[in-house]
C-alpha cells in the first residue's frame, strides 16, 4: 500500500506577538492524511513551498481566491472556514506537514497537538521531538494568549478601559477545552487537561485528575489521578485519587508506560512500568521499574523475586505491600474492575 502523499493539513486562526511571530494557533478542522486534491488546491493559491513543512498566511486578498478554489475542488467545509476568515478580523494561516518529522514551528506543534485532542492520532504516534523548545511561555488570559513581556502593558490597557485582564495560567501549553472539546467526555476542572491530551469517549476526569499532552485514555475511564506525558490508559481502567504514572519528561526516561484495560491504580499509588490488563495496584503503593517484588502463586507460595520491570505488561496481577514485613508482593488477581456504565455515558 502506498503511503499518503501528505501527513496533515489545516486552515486556522493564529495569535501573533508584537514582533509578528505566531505564538498559538486554532485549527477547527485539522486533517490527518488530507486528500491530495485539497492540498493542491490550497497550494495553487498559497505559497506552501516544497519543504517538509510549510506555513502560509491567508491575507484578505488571498482568502477570496482560496475560497473559490476550494469550492471548485469540492471541499465546502474548508472553503466555509476561509470565508469566515475573510469576513472577520482574525489572522488566518494554512499549515501543511508533508512528513512527520520534528516540528519546526509553533504552528506545526499546535496542529499536531490538535490532531491528538481531536482523536485523529494516538499518543506516541506523532513526532513531537523538540516541541517544548519551540513553544512560547505565555500568559493564558480571558483575552487569549499574551507574551509575558507584553503582559504589563496589556494589563494596564485593560484597566484603563475599565476591564480586567485575568491571567489563568503561565505555561507553554494551554488547556485543551479552549481548542477542542471531544464528544462523550466529562471534565470537572478543565485547566487540568492540556492541549494534546487524547480522551477516549466515556472518559471522566475528576477535579484532581490531570492529563498531559501526548497522553490519555483509549475509551471509558475514570481519571482521578495523574496521566503523565506519553502514557496511554486502556479502556475501562480506574485511576484513583492522587495516583501517579511516571512519564517520559520529568525523569528524562525513554520508556513509554501504558496501563492495560480494566485496571485499578489505587488512591495515592503509582507505577513506573507498564501493566497489562485487569491489574491492580494497591492504594498507597508506588511501584517503580526497579522495585524488588516477591512473586507469589495462587496459594501464597513464593515463586521468585524480580524487578517490577520484569513483570511489565503481564495480565491479571495484583501488586500489594505485605502489612507485616513491608515487602512488595505480586499475586494473581482474582478480581475484575468494571466501571459504572451510566456514570461513563456522557452523551
Amino acid at each position: 500500500m502506498n503511503s499518503p502523499t501528505f501527513h496533515s493539513f489545516a486552515i486556522g486562526v493564529v495569535t501573533r506577538n508584537r514582533k509578528g511571530d505566531i505564538i498559538e494557533a486554532l485549527y477547527p478542522v485539522p486533517l490527518l492524511h488530507p486528500p491530495e486534491d485539497l492540498v493542491r488546491s490550497a497550494a495553487d493559491v498559497l505559497d506552501l513551498g516544497d519543504t517538509d513543512n510549510a506555513v502560509a498566511a491567508i491575507g484578505p486578498g488571498l482568502a477570496e481566491d482560496l475560497h473559490s478554489r476550494l469550492m471548485e475542488a469540492g471541499f465546502p467545509q474548508q472553503a466555509g472556514l476561509v470565508q469566515k476568515l475573510a469576513a472577520g478580523k482574525a489572522d488566518g494561516i494554512a499549515c501543511l506537514i508533508r512528513q512527520d518529522k520534528p516540528p519546526a514551528s509553533v504552528a506545526e506543534v499546535f496542529l499536531k497537538l490538535q490532531l491528538l485532542s481531536h482523536r485523529l492520532a494516538l499518543p506516541n504516534s506523532l513526532n513531537l521531538d523538540g516541541a517544548f523548545g519551540l513553544l512560547h511561555n505565555l500568559a493564558w488570559t480571558n483575552k487569549g494568549a499574551v507574551e509575558l513581556d507584553e503582559l504589563p502593558d496589556r494589563q494596564l490597557e485593560a484597566r484603563l478601559a475599565g476591564e480586567l485582564l485575568e491571567v489563568m495560567s503561565v505555561d507553554k501549553f494551554p488547556k485543551m477545552t479552549n481548542y477542542v472539546v471531544p464528544g462523550g467526555v466529562r471534565i470537572a476542572h478543565s485547566a487540568r487537561v492540556r492541549l494534546g491530551a487524547y480522551l477516549g469517549e466515556g472518559t471522566t476526569v475528576m477535579h484532581e485528575g490531570f492529563v498531559n499532552f501526548n497522553a490519555g485514555s483509549a475509551g471509558k475511564a475514570m481519571i482521578e489521578g495523574r496521566i503523565s506525558a506519553g502514557v496511554m490508559v486502556g479502556e475501562g481502567s480506574d485511576l484513583g485519587g492522587g495516583c501517579s504514572i511516571m512519564g517520559t519528561l520529568s525523569g528524562g526516561g525513554t520508556e513509554v508506560i501504558a496501563v492495560g484495560e480494566n485496571c485499578l491504580i489505587g488512591a495515592n499509588a503509582g507505577i513506573g512500568f507498564s501493566i497489562g490488563d485487569r491489574c491492580i495496584i494497591e492504594a498507597g503503593l508506588y511501584v517503580t521499574a526497579g522495585t524488588k517484588v516477591n512473586v507469589l502463586d495462587r496459594n501464597g507460595k513464593h515463586v521468585k523475586t524480580a524487578k517490577a520491570l520484569e513483570l511489565s505488561r503481564q495480565n491479571d496481577l495484583l501488586f500489594r505491600r505485605n502489612s507485616l514485613t513491608g515487602a512488595v508482593e505480586c499475586v494473581p488477581n482474582k478480581a475484575s474492575i468494571e466501571l459504572n456504565e451510566e456514570l461513563h455515558s456522557h452523551n
